[in-house]
């Protein structure tokens, strides 16, 4: 190993990405677009649900309900005059949920020993939607009996006050954990996909035989390419870290120092794991493609990034422990929103490092300087 060599194949290889705005553009542009995608695109969150209300009893009390419908942030509430009418917006998408009262509201709120039913209809075609109507309707109804009872001169005593405390992301907002989600996501396409490329591209161009003509031994031309795209994924991350933290608002409540190490250790799985790849595939297509299925799409769909884990079958369960970016989104989650819980941290740091260890165990048993 000559570390001069090394050093001048870095920069003919920092040389080649300024040549190449492609590289420069998956490392620095795409970050940008995706975080600003799942930064204002993309929301967990539904805050305004469309909601139709019939209003079977003209009492005091349905007006009183009605208008609590109205009132809160989450629901924008049309009075309809009729059921027939209410299931024809519903039907055609114009409505999300509708709550009928009936006419025999009232009646039933004055005999407590009764309760007032209330009918909610949501639109199950899209179960998420769904469940915010009926989890909203639900909370509507819930604080407006609350506040009857106390009308009424039911004392407080008998009433069972709730307030619940919400750690870390007091207002439950979807792109607290989006963002560093999208975090890990930018770090497997800028480590693993541009490095899968790198030197099948040498085959391809027919510059590979050159280089194994000179006393450049294949270790020292890999070491180039992972040092080179090492920097390019430790900007990336910063870049990354920037945009979320201080666009965003995204809370960072952890120590650089941890981030640092977490993001190291799983970037040098990603680059290990992209440049796999290109040793063991001569092609960028076959190599681009093998890169996509093999880091990106585990990483989108098995991290816990968006699909809960925990609701996921035992064997899909089972499988995300072996897919490294878990653990990457696990620790950023908890680095931004919780701190340095080194009881999370740690383990996750080990099992990253043990994937990367043996991805380099492979790569270095594949990689063999000969033309064939």
């Amino acid at each position: 190993m000559n570390l001069r060599r090394v050093k001048a194949l870095v920069k003919k290889e920092i040389s080649q990405i300024y040549k190449d705005p492609s590289s420069l553009m998956t490392a620095v542009v795409f970050p940008l677009i995706l975080l600003f995608l799942y930064g204002f695109g993309v929301s967990l969150d539904m805050d305004n649900i469309r909601l139709g209300v019939v209003s079977e009893d003209s009492g005091p009390l349905a007006r009183g309900f009605v208008r609590s419908l109205m009132t809160t942030r989450y629901l924008k509430t049309n009075v309809v005059k009729d059921r027939k009418e209410a299931e024809k917006l519903l039907t055609s998408g114009r409505f999300d949920g509708v709550v009928v009262i009936p006419s025999y509201f009232s009646q039933y709120i004055n005999n407590r020993n009764q309760t007032a039913p209330i009918q909610v209809i949501a639109e199950g075609s899209e179960p998420n939607t769904a469940q915010f109507v009926q989890n909203y309707v639900r909370g509507v109804w819930l604080t407006w009996q609350q506040n009857q009872a106390l009308e009424n001169g039911i004392g407080r005593k008998a009433l069972i006050n709730v307030v619940p405390r919400i750690w870390y992301n007091e207002e439950l907002r979807s792109n607290y954990f989006l963002i560093p989600g999208s975090i890990v996501i930018i770090i497997t396409v800028t480590g693993a996909f541009l490095t899968s490329l790198v030197i099948a591209r040498e085959w391809e161009r027919g510059t590979m035989e050159a280089l194994m003509s000179t006393p450049v031994s294949m270790s020292e031309i890999v070491l180039s390419k992972l040092a080179t795209y090492f920097m390019l994924g430790i900007a990336s991350m910063a870049l990354c870290f920037f945009v979320a933290h201080y666009l965003y608002g995204i809370p960072f409540r952890g120590s650089y120092f941890g981030l640092v190490l977490t993001s190291v250790s799983y970037l040098l799985f990603a680059l290990g794991m992209g440049l796999f790849i290109s040793i063991s595939v001569r092609d960028q297509f076959a190599a681009s493609q093998i890169a996509i299925v093999s880091t990106y799409l585990p990483a989108f769909i098995l991290s816990g990034f968006i699909f809960d884990i925990a609701s996921m079958p035992l064997y899909l369960r089972v499988l995300t422990h072996f897919v490294p970016a878990k653990y990457f989104v696990d620790s950023l989650k908890t680095q931004f929103l919780v701190g340095d819980i080194w009881s999370i941290l740690l383990p996750n740091i080990l099992i990253m490092n043990v994937f990367t260890l043996f991805i380099f165990f492979l790569m270095k048993q594949k990689n063999h300087k000969r033309l064939d």
